[in-house]
């Protein structure tokens, strides 16, 4: 609804600088305080079934009672309202509820930063700049905790039947346990769905990366309803493609080549990465395996000498890293980049940097959370040539791919 170009023009009438109109004693302040109280005198004239002032038409025998004071923050600072009341206290506020002290979004501010990994002392300087409110340790606490719920949720949420391709990774993070601070491993699933579009399937904790986690991973994720994977794209841990078998029989494993070449240049000095980095090129964007292993030992025959692990690295994670060659431009494009996965870990690590330690596994998984629902907010469009790369799916996995209805094809088409 618009407001009125005349109600506007009255209100500002007497306006000389910004404080008449964002100011503690403000037109806005004023105007919100207004609104609210008027809001909630019609909220109980609704629930008595009766203007101010009138008499009931006998339907109820309740009435008003005067009203209460109450201070709430919002995003314009502080407001006190005169709440009303009635005299068998059975009136409950839609607007701002019994005990509710914040208003306006003011949650939603905290979590925002919280989100982006602001900490909750620069949080509370923040809003204490913007808005004139104090607000205690314990209050951004107790926003952010409101949040464990939504994420148990998303973590027990049934998945699709499909997901053509999955990446799977884990982050080291510091977490205080039993009074001494610890590297943790938070694991992290990321599924392409059959739409291309990429979706966080879940997020989880444990002391070590090992294929025994990854394991009850799997097992979840299977026990969410996800049936079938295509391509599994993994780090080198060893047992992860034998747990990835055991629960998804089908499924091919390819170790990421992102994860691949940076365990490589470990091995290499500073000045000479990026030349390695550029000769190792050649072997994982070869058309065919053969052409790839022909580059491999023309990579081996320049650099052994310097640094003989790299090949043999290679050499033995071969039928990891072999699987992509069967595959199309399009899939391979999507898998051995790993766009997906680095550039989420990038901005998880850009939320958590500002903390040394989290005190518990559940700060950890309630921050990353956030972080990764702001970052999926970009997940709008599918993966490039996406709709090739599923006609060769379609010839590569027959009677594999679910098949859409009507409904289902439409909402494609349209996307």
């Amino acid at each position: 609804m618009e407001i009125r170009k005349e109600i506007l023009d009255e209100l500002i009438k007497d306006y000389k600088n910004p404080e008449d109109l964002i100011g503690e004693k403000g037109i806005l302040k004023q105007l919100t305080k207004a609104l609210l109280e008027r809001a909630m005198n019609a909220e109980l004239t609704h629930e008595l079934g009766y203007e101010k002032n009138a008499r009931s038409e006998g339907s109820t025998s309740n009435r008003r009672n005067g009203h209460s004071s109450k201070r709430v923050r919002s995003k314009h600072g502080e407001i006190d309202l005169d709440v009303p009341r009635d005299r068998d206290s059975e009136f409950e506020p839609v607007l701002i509820k019994k005990h509710q002290r914040r208003f306006d979004g003011f949650d939603d501010l905290i979590l925002s930063l919280y989100a982006r990994g602001v900490s909750t002392r620069d949080i509370r300087s923040h809003i204490e700049d913007l808005y004139g409110i104090e607000v205690s340790p314990e209050l951004v606490s107790s926003v952010t905790d409101n949040i464990h719920e939504f994420v148990r949720e998303w973590q027990t949420r049934p998945l699709d039947a499909v997901y053509p391709i999955v990446y799977l990774d884990a982050l080291r993070m510091k977490i205080r346990v039993d009074g001494t601070v610890q590297n943790r491993c938070i694991y992290l699933a990321i599924g392409v769905n059959t739409t291309g579009r990429k979706e966080a399937l879940g997020l989880w904790a444990s002391e070590n990366e090992g294929a025994k986690f990854w394991l009850s991973v799997l097992t979840e994720l299977k026990n969410r309803g996800l049936q079938d994977i295509f391509i599994a794209c993994v780090d080198g841990l060893k047992g992860f493609a034998e747990a990835i078998e055991s629960v998804f029989p089908e499924t091919v494993t390819q170790v990421c080549i992102v994860h691949q070449i940076r365990h490589s240049l470990t091995y290499v000095s500073w000045k000479e990465r990026k030349k390695v980095a550029s000769d190792l090129k050649p072997i994982y964007t070869a058309p065919t395996e053969a052409e790839a292993l022909a580059a491999l030992d023309g990579f081996a025959e320049k650099w052994d000498v310097r640094y003989p692990v790299i090949s043999k690295s290679w050499r033995a994670n071969w039928h990891k890293i072999s699987p992509m060659f069967r595959f199309t431009d399009e899939i391979r494009t999507a898998i051995y980049t790993t766009n997906v996965i680095e550039s989420l870990w990038s901005s998880l690590r850009r939320v958590t940097k500002t903390r040394a330690a989290f005190p518990t596994e559940e700060s950890a998984i309630k921050l990353l959370w956030l972080g990764l629902h702001n970052a999926s907010k970009r997940w709008t469009m599918p993966i490039r040539n996406w709709g090739a790369a599923m006609n060769q799916f379609a010839i590569m996995f027959p009677d594999r791919l679910p098949i859409p209805g009507i409904e289902e094809t439409s909402k494609a088409q349209n996307s």
